[in-house]
């Protein structure tokens, strides 16, 4: 596949943006809400702000190859500090906000970041809290100085400030921003992401400039994404899908991008822009679900049989569809008064109704659920990648989608089996290696080949098929094999079950740890009249252990004898990514559950010996 002609190969990702910004002037590249106001700002407003905050930063004393790290929630200011950092000739590292100040210092160190772009007064006591221990830190730029108003420093400055310095630098210094943007080349080292750490450290995954541009060049023809399309930033901008898929794609294909006020809003917020395009983790499309299936239940029996009969004809019409069956005209006749008798409204309240398509990726989703979303006339692609392959490796075809696959190898790169079972890919998107750690990086590039860790297939028609991580594989005391994942995911598919992890190695048989679904069980044992003061009394309450055991057998009912539950416990804590059982995108971490809840776990086996 060629690159696309609209930008020149062998550009940088400053390059590609600058390019962007000169053709699109005073289109609109992103919005964000202030005051209750979703305000815009223009491409050329946004490579001024860009610039300034690089020259501020060489104003300091920066140099290129140094690196800057960003410690905040998706606000505009994290992109201008970014695309600052690298205009620059620097390289940018992102932190989840969410970390601790122990893992803050860790990932600062690590990276050998000189400064660091703070969102707000929490975040900056973080790093002020181990400021002592960062020797090669000279500066913290602050975006929001809110209850700061006193505050003074001689290491803190405001991004307001900077942007100032940057002016007045550029302005005493003519071209010296273009000497910088041709400073760093392709092959070099643009951004690093760290991995989540599910097994040790993080480790800083070295993507170049080459892996980005590269994935932008060649990802963007697969799917029908175009100029002035809408779409919501709301993963974490630290992670590689929202920073490569979502970031830099947008500003290669002009896509409008709308940063969500808070990570709890956006729910809200996605009914209020109601985009175009919507990519989103499987947990965000289950609680959808969840929440439509609520709401269903609550409606007017009218209602409840419009929509149902309106789901049964969209099923049928998904179904043809995956069978690459042609519709007949009076099942799409009748599909579309469904629409628009029952399913529009659906589409409205998720605030999906204006979306061409929509996408999940970052963990396993339920073949089940996009076939739910095909029938309400949402056409979902899954894509499957890691961060070391640039965040894809393999995509779904939106002409032949294909339920419980994550699509085929993308055409500008290869993949291939292992004859363990492991997946391998190889290609320009694949990582530069891992930040000062060549004996990780040697682990998993061998051969010119990335070791994923994941187990797979191709099935017959060349989609590849996810068995689960290697490490994950259950073998139980019998010698049978179980993917949890699968079952995992058909558990989730409960409204009232938010994510599960399922157990079982070297044992007799499977049990599981349940996370459930806060709002929809309060809301139940609400209307059931089911008392309980606080999370942990729902959680035990007899009811609710009854709810969630109907559906376990549920899931059983489909599941070969070796794979049922045969016990289950409930997680009594409500966690958040601030906990060490949550990935920031939202994943139990298998390993620390097991670790974690150890007792409970056995307490389940030995009841049953």
């Amino acid at each position: 596949m060629t690159a696309n002609p609209k930008y020149p190969d062998g550009e940088t990702i400053p390059q590609m943006f600058w390019n962007a910004a000169r053709m699109r002037g005073d289109r609109v590249i992103l919005r964000e809400k202030d005051l209750g106001i979703w305000r815009a700002m223009t491409w050329r407003q946004a490579a001024e702000s860009a610039r300034n905050a690089g020259l501020g930063l060489v104003s300091f004393g920066f140099e290129p190859g140094e690196c800057a790290s960003v410690l905040a929630n998706n606000v505009k200011e994290w992109m201008l500090a970014d695309l600052g950092v690298l205009g620059a000739g620097g390289v940018c590292s992102g932190v989840y906000p969410t970390d601790a100040a122990k893992q803050v210092e860790y990932l600062l160190k690590d990276s050998k970041s000189v400064y660091v772009f703070v969102e707000d007064e929490e975040q900056l006591d973080k790093v002020l809290e181990v400021r002592g221990r960062l020797p090669a830190l000279r500066k913290i730029i602050v975006f929001d100085m809110k209850g700061l108003h006193g505050f003074s420093d001689p290491m803190v400055t405001t991004f307001g400030q900077l942007l100032e310095a940057g002016a007045a630098y550029g302005s005493a210094h003519p071209g010296l921003w273009e000497q910088r943007l041709e400073s760093r080349k392709p092959a070099e080292l643009a951004i690093l992401v760290y991995t989540s750490g599910t097994t040790g450290p993080p480790k800083g995954a070295m993507l170049s400039h080459h892996n980005v541009v590269f994935f932008c060049h060649h990802f963007s023809p697969l799917l029908p994404v175009q100029e002035g399309d809408e779409r919501m930033s709301f993963l974490p901008m630290c992670h590689v899908a929202e920073r490569v898929v979502g970031l830099y794609l947008s500003l290669y294909t002009g896509t409008v991008m709308n940063f969500v006020e808070n990570p709890e809003t956006v729910l809200e917020n996605v009914r209020e822009i109601q985009p175009s395009v919507f990519v989103a983790v499987p947990r965000i499309w289950e609680k959808f679900y969840s929440g439509v299936t609520v709401a269903i239940n609550e409606a007017t029996a009218l209602q409840r049989w419009a929509y149902r009969v309106a789901l049964r004809i969209g099923f049928r019409v998904a179904e043809r569809q995956l069978a690459g069956r042609r519709v007949p005209l009076w099942l799409a006749a009748a599909n579309r008064i469904g629409y628009w008798v029952a399913l529009r409204n659906v589409r409205k309240m998720i605030g999906v109704d204006r979306c061409r398509f929509v996408g999940t990726g970052a963990a396993p989703i339920s073949p089940e659920l996009i076939r739910w979303y095909l029938a309400i006339g949402l056409r979902m692609f899954e894509a499957y990648g890691q961060t070391e392959s640039t965040a894809i490796c393999t995509v779904m075809p939106l002409d032949r989608i294909k339920p419980g696959t994550v699509g085929k190898p993308v055409p500008y790169g290869e993949l291939k089996i292992s004859p363990e079972g492991e997946i391998l890919a190889r290609g320009e998107h694949i990582f530069m290696g891992y930040f000062n750690n060549p004996e990780k990086t040697r682990e998993t590039i061998r051969d010119g080949w990335l070791h994923t860790g994941d187990v797979g297939y191709l099935d017959e028609d060349g989609y590849v098929k996810l068995t689960d991580r290697m490490k994950d594989i259950i073998v139980t005391a019998g010698g049978k094999n179980i993917t949890p994942s699968e079952i995992e995911n058909q558990l989730k598919f409960s409204p009232y079950i938010t994510d599960a992890v399922v157990i079982g190695d070297r044992r007799k048989f499977l049990t599981a740890l349940i996370m459930i679904d806060h709002e929809n069980v309060a809301r139940l044992a609400q209307e059931r009249n089911i008392p309980f003061s606080n999370f942990a009394s729902l959680c035990r309450a007899k009811d609710i252990v009854d709810l969630i055991g109907e559906e376990v057998e549920k899931v059983n009912r489909n599941l070969a004898r070796v794979e049922t539950i045969k016990k289950f416990r409930l997680i009594e804590q409500q966690l958040t990514p601030e906990d060490e059982e949550l990935t920031p995108t939202m994943k139990l971490k298998r390993k620390v559950v097991n670790e974690k809840y150890k007792d409970m776990i056995e307490a389940m086996y030995r009841e049953a010996s």
